[in-house]
């Protein structure tokens, strides 16, 4: 009678024991879960921490090689730029053991050089006095010119070490390295006496190098005396423009060499330029404004050509009225207005100003070189040696090599191209067009058996109280394939540019071709 009970009692046991153990196995389950989980979220935790430890240790690697790699490019590259800055006081700490190089022509003739007496006292001694006053510059009350420019090259002394040390233990100073320029004697005493008793300025250079031959402007002063007559530069009532040097930061109205970009924006904007036709009547009218030719001169049926070796104002403002403004802007741009030169020289930013919207008035005196339009000389010449040079631009220079004291090369200088201005086609046209200009146009004064010259005169209007008017002339000259000189030349207050610059540029041409025959 108790075998229902006792089956019912194991039954039961039987269920709690498996339902103990399945309890238990969801418990070991869940165990496992959570061990797994643990786990894994420990394993993620611990990559994370590693990926971000590697991160961090791979930036500041980064970091360290950007900045080892910052101060080899800053020692190669931009130390000398830094050092050479005029507000840099480790200069004063140069001239207390050096003795400031010399500077020289490219044909040798010492152009500044440091003198020093029986007691050790300096003097800064420049031989050529003012031919060479604003290109060469001066060393007291500051720098300027070359002595500017290769300032740290002037008070670095290469001398052997050993004789550094001795020299040291003398308490003596050593000899500073020296700068042999491109700078030709005889063309920058050419290019100054030319210019005579005007004001203005003459740049002259080689088209296929870049080589500076000669830089001239005036009204100039005196080097050896430049601590004597500071004062009196710098006063309030004294003309201190004496100071400047008008060949790379003088400011002129371009006058007609503008229409150097004139014609080429013309020519970019007409397949058909070589059919253009204009009768010259000796002025143009739109609305209130006229423009007049020189003298009203009558020029007639013109072609594109004939208007440029003409230098007819009329038929330029009449074309200037076509052009696509915005075009013509990036024009200007390409051919080096508002932006720096390419120089070592405190130099002025030509200017070039018309846009869109402009009046009628406005884009005619632009197009003929007035208006806002401002060029300084040595802008000109870069734009005339690109042209000779079928387009491109050499970087100018003017330092040739360094020296040091027993005459061995430290650095030599050579020539680097620096942009293509123009393409070799549009050079093509405006060298046929500048030739022209000597062949018949205004500058007939440059046909020469020696040379065959060519360029682009003008005459910049720089007063709207009088007829006074800056004389120009920009050019080249060669007598076989290749450009030779190219010149810029500004005769200021003085005239018409054939009867002023041109003579100027002439004299400079028939001076080089002599020496060089």
């Amino acid at each position: 009678t108790l075998f229902p009970y006792t089956t019912l009692f194991r039954s039961h046991a039987i269920f709690k024991k498996n339902k103990m153990q399945h309890r238990q196995d969801e418990e070991k389950q869940d165990l496992t879960k959570m061990w797994k989980l643990f786990h894994k979220n420990g394993k993620k935790k611990k990559n994370t921490k590693n990926r971000e430890f590697a991160v961090v240790t791979y930036s500041f690697l980064g970091l360290f090689l950007c900045l080892m790699g910052y101060f080899v490019y800053f020692e190669q590259v931009e130390s000398e730029q830094f050092i050479n800055n005029p507000y840099n006081k480790r200069q004063e700490l140069f001239t207390r053991s050096v003795v400031r190089g010399s500077i020289y022509s490219a044909d040798g003739v010492t152009l500044a050089e440091t003198v020093t007496d029986a007691e050790g006292n300096e003097t800064r001694k420049y031989p050529a006095g003012r031919i060479f006053a604003h290109v060469v510059g001066y060393s007291t009350h500051g720098t300027s010119g070359i002595e500017a420019m290769a300032n740290f090259n002037l008070l670095r002394s290469n001398i052997l070490y050993m004789e550094k040390a001795v020299s040291e233990i003398k308490g003596e100073k050593n000899p500073g390295d020296s700068v042999t320029t491109t700078l030709n004697y005889d063309l920058q005493l050419q290019a100054y006496d030319a210019l005579g008793s005007y004001d203005g300025a003459v740049v002259v250079m080689e088209p296929e190098t870049g080589r500076i031959l000669a830089m001239v402007s005036k009204p100039d002063f005196d080097p050896n005396t430049i601590a004597d007559d500071w004062d009196t530069f710098v006063s309030d009532d004294s003309d201190s423009s004496v100071l400047l040097n008008r060949a790379t930061q003088g400011l002129y109205p371009p006058g007609s060499t503008f229409k150097i970009f004139t014609t080429l924006e013309y020519i970019h904007e007409n397949a058909d330029y070589a059919d253009y036709h204009f009768d010259c009547s000796g002025e143009y009218t739109v609305g209130t404004k006229t423009i007049h030719c020189h003298n009203n001169k009558r020029h007639g049926s013109e072609d594109l050509k004939t208007s440029f070796a003409n230098s007819c104002n009329s038929s330029y403002a009449s074309l200037g009225l076509t052009l696509d403004l915005e075009q013509f802007d990036d024009l200007c741009d390409q051919m080096l207005f508002n932006t720096a030169l390419p120089t070592d020289f405190e130099s002025s930013k030509s200017s070039f100003v018309l846009e869109p919207g402009d009046s009628d008035s406005a884009v005619m005196e632009t197009s003929i070189g007035q208006g806002k339009t401002l060029v300084t000389p040595f802008h000109m010449a870069l734009i005339a040696s690109a042209i000779a040079n079928d387009g491109v631009l050499m970087k100018p220079y003017v330092i040739d090599r360094i020296t040091d004291a027993e005459g061995e090369v430290v650095e030599q200088y050579e020539p680097a191209e620096y942009k293509t201005l123009l393409s070799e086609s549009d050079a093509s046209v405006l060298q046929e067009y500048m030739r022209y200009v000597v062949e018949e146009g205004t500058a007939t004064k440059l046909k020469s058996d020696s040379y065959e010259a060519a360029g682009k005169t003008g005459s910049a209007e720089f007063s709207s109280s009088s007829d006074a008017t800056h004389s120009w002339f920009v050019g080249y000259a060669h007598n076989g394939e290749e450009p030779d000189i190219a010149v810029a030349v500004i005769v200021e207050n003085s005239g018409v540019g054939s009867e002023y610059a041109v003579p100027i540029a002439k004299q400079i041409f028939d001076a080089y071709y002599t020496w060089e025959n």
